[in-house]
């Protein structure tokens, strides 16, 4: 049985159950498995009237919805290849996309969107939600494709360190080795339950990692409740209380940040307790604890920590972090809540997945190990290759990019990493090496985790200097110049003189995609 097969199969039980919870503020708004099936056999007679037939490719341009999920099963079902994008990136970069993929139709959430493209220079004939899903009549419900392994299923597009968007293809047997995978993880994080998860997820589905999450859900035929509106996620995931989300670490730097704000404001005592509890902690993290130090933290425990862990998610039974390495102290930080933080490490091109935590053997700062069928090896120059039935099948229409992407059958991942009895750090991009004028080279991004993790109220630090004599950071958060300047300076104390930072430059606007930023 394919992975499809079994969604489809938890799609024709139980027909009141939900698929997925579109969150609007204080309300759910569920579609249910019935519901599901309807919204899925209206759109396949739409896709066949369009003459969308196996092996096609099929744009999926739209936020995160209940109708998203309709669309990529529907597209699924049909036998048509899925690639998804990212509906609130420029309208010029997504027709670049479109152009390269040749779709023979492109899904749009909203008429406004597909004029956005239009005016834009997409001539690929688009068709709107309303359209999509509209009252088919009598319309049949014809059986599913049928996958073979090495069928290309999605191609989801990255630019990687080149800024040139490149399409990865992802195979029926990429999709049907990690499902499981995923599966097994989240029952080992979360554990056996009678009732299903609560699952919350912000993060877009176009993105593999978001998919690989929702696919997961309905592989185990567990609902999935989704953010619709981002600027108010602080209410969504009140409103669902969830077991566990999907995180980036600037979510976590934020929520971390906010809290710590939200102290500084208190009463000195207050501020003086979280702050010797919150250091004893993590010196017991690290197996440097002092004298006290297991008093402090059980003292913040009653008085502090279990307020905090109401505030943030009073049901959180842990979060799992991926898409960027995520510095050990806010990991402990979440931890000493009593908030476990699962690391997972990967790329589009091996289905999202690499490496991933295993409870109870994590360590913080590290992405955990190879999941099952998973090989790796460091190269010489401390790269992290791969190899395994996650490996994507290449580059759309990109052969030399392929080529260029393995070294004698393993991929380069083009991360380099520590690695400590299987378990990974990840350092840094290869490519990201700065190179000061002295000579020296600098990786940044094990300086910028420091920084986030020791000067309170960094949300994001990005760290310069390629080509200069020293280097500087660019940080976005509620910090005043006096707790920066001092924070650099311990962060500075200790480093050979090309590693320390000597200047910063406060930031307003955060760094994001669609400010182009990011």
């Amino acid at each position: 049985m394919s992975f499809l097969d079994t969604f489809f199969e938890h799609l024709h039980q139980d027909d009141e159950t939900h698929v997925v919870g579109e969150v609007h503020g204080e309300a759910v708004v569920g579609i249910t498995r019935w519901e599901m099936r309807a919204l899925i056999t209206t759109a396949r007679a739409t896709l066949g009237q369009r003459g969308v037939k196996p092996g096609d490719r099929v744009a999926l341009v739209a936020p995160n919805s209940g109708r998203w999920v309709a669309a990529d099963l529907s597209v699924l079902a049909q036998g048509a290849i899925v690639v998804p994008m990212y509906a609130r990136q420029d309208p010029a970069e997504l027709v670049e996309m479109i152009e390269d993929c040749e779709p023979v139709v492109v899904l749009v959430a909203t008429e406004t969107l597909g004029e956005a493209l239009a005016d834009a220079g997409c001539g690929v004939p688009m068709v709107s939600f309303a359209t999509l899903f509209a009252d088919a009549g009598e319309a049949s419900d014809p059986p599913l494709h049928a996958w073979a392994d090495g069928d290309v299923v999605t191609i989801i597009y990255t630019s990687g360190t080149s800024g040139v968007p490149k399409g990865v293809m992802l195979t029926a047997a990429n999709v049907a080795h990690m499902l499981p995978v995923t599966a097994d993880a989240l029952v080992a994080m979360m554990g056996e339950r009678a009732e299903p998860d609560r699952v919350f997820h912000y993060l877009p589905f176009c993105f593999a990692g978001s998919r690989v999450v929702l696919w997961t859900c309905l592989l185990r035929g567990n609902p999935i409740h989704v953010s619709t509106d981002l600027d108010n996620l602080g209410q969504e995931l009140a409103t669902v209380s969830p077991h566990y989300l999907l995180n980036v670490p600037m979510l976590l730097e934020r929520i971390r940040g906010k809290v710590e704000a939200g102290i500084r404001q208190r009463p000195a005592p207050i501020q003086s307790l979280y702050r010797r509890a919150r250091d004893a902690y993590a010196r017991l993290a690290r197996g440097e604890g002092r004298w006290g130090d297991t008093l402090a933290v059980d003292l913040g425990k009653r008085i502090l920590f279990s307020k905090i862990k109401q505030k943030v998610g009073p049901d959180l039974e842990c979060l799992i972090c991926g898409s960027a390495p995520l510095g050990a102290d806010t990991q402990r930080w979440f931890e000493m809540l009593g908030i476990p933080v699962y690391q997972v490490y990967g790329l589009t091109e091996t289905t999202a997945i690499v490496t991933m935590d295993e409870p109870p053997d994590v360590v913080a700062g590290r992405v955990g190990r190879a999941i099952a069928g998973v090989e790796t090896r460091v190269s010489d120059e401390g790269e992290l290759l791969v190899r395994g039935p996650n490996v994507f099948a290449g580059y759309w229409k990109r052969p030399e990019a392929t080529e260029a992407a393995f070294e004698d059958g393993w991929f380069r991942t083009g991360d380099q990493v520590e690695e400590e009895e299987a378990s990974f750090r990840i350092v840094g991009r290869a490519k990201n090496l700065l190179v000061l004028s002295s000579g020296h080279n600098v990786a940044p991004e094990p300086i910028e985790q420091k920084i986030l993790g020791n000067i309170e109220g960094v949300e994001q630090a990005v760290v310069v200097g390629h080509g200069r004599s020293a280097l500087g950071v660019l940080i976005v958060g509620d910090v005043s110049p006096e707790r920066a300047e001092a924070g650099l300076d311990e962060l500075n104390e200790g480093l050979p003189h090309y590693r320390k930072v000597r200047r910063y430059h406060h930031v307003e606007e955060p760094f994001s995609i669609e400010n182009g930023l990011l």
